[in-house]
């Protein structure tokens, strides 16, 4: 399967979410390629923290741009079991050619944000993609949400009636330690001391992600 984690709002916890679910993916026992197609590289620079911090990163890491990734990705899909693109914060040639190779896009959405103002320019471009890729599939999740319920009620409402993107159950709150985790090349499911409640977050949207797999090969 293959996932681009992308919008084109930097901010919204895109390259913590992607590298999360390598880490995460890769524990199950899976074969997990991560692709870096931001140019920030900051996907690039938390595999190379997390081969400091514990000597292997359990998964393969590699950097790609614009064609690159369409080619690149299309060599290497029958490796893998998972495909994890980066794709960064903007609409960019490198965003595009993951998305054409992709099975689903995952965007994240910060409630009460400019993040949800964004979403007719992402629903144009997830639009535009899906003619030349009508098996891509998008995914809306809300991260970094804090305890207002309104706003998040508000934001998932929003998002269902655009019509382009199917809303994940699970949500990553606001909590330093995703931030905290990932300077050091870890996920929250590693860092000491444990946060339960980060932990059940991010449990929660893999075992989401590994069910939207389950459904995409039933279908196919």
């Amino acid at each position: 399967m293959i996932y681009t984690i992308g919008g084109i709002k930097g901010g919204s916890g895109k390259t913590t979410i992607a590298v999360s679910l390598a880490v995460v993916l890769s524990q199950m026992g899976r074969s997990v390629l991560l692709v870096d197609a931001d140019i920030q590289a900051t996907a690039t620079e938390f595999s190379r923290w997390r081969t400091e911090s514990l000597g292997d990163t359990g998964f393969t890491s590699i950097q790609l741009a614009e064609m690159q990734v369409r080619n690149e990705v299309r060599k290497l899909k029958a490796n893998y079991d998972d495909i994890i693109i980066d794709a960064g914060g903007r609409d960019t040639a490198s965003q595009r050619a993951a998305l054409i190779v992709s099975d689903a896009v995952i965007v994240p959405f910060a409630p009460r944000s400019f993040d949800i103002w964004t979403l007719e320019q992402v629903e144009r471009l997830i639009k535009e993609i899906q003619i030349a890729n009508p098996n891509l599939e998008a995914y809306a999740v809300l991260n970094k949400v804090d305890q207002n319920q309104r706003d998040r009620k508000d934001a998932l409402q929003y998002i269902k009636e655009g019509g382009t993107f199917e809303c994940l159950k699970a949500q990553l709150h606001e909590r330093k330690v995703f931030a905290n985790a990932a300077a050091s090349g870890l996920a929250v499911t590693e860092a000491k001391p444990k946060n339960p409640k980060a932990i059940e977050e991010l449990t929660a949207l893999v075992e989401e992600v590994v069910v939207l797999e389950s459904k995409k090969r039933a279908v196919a």
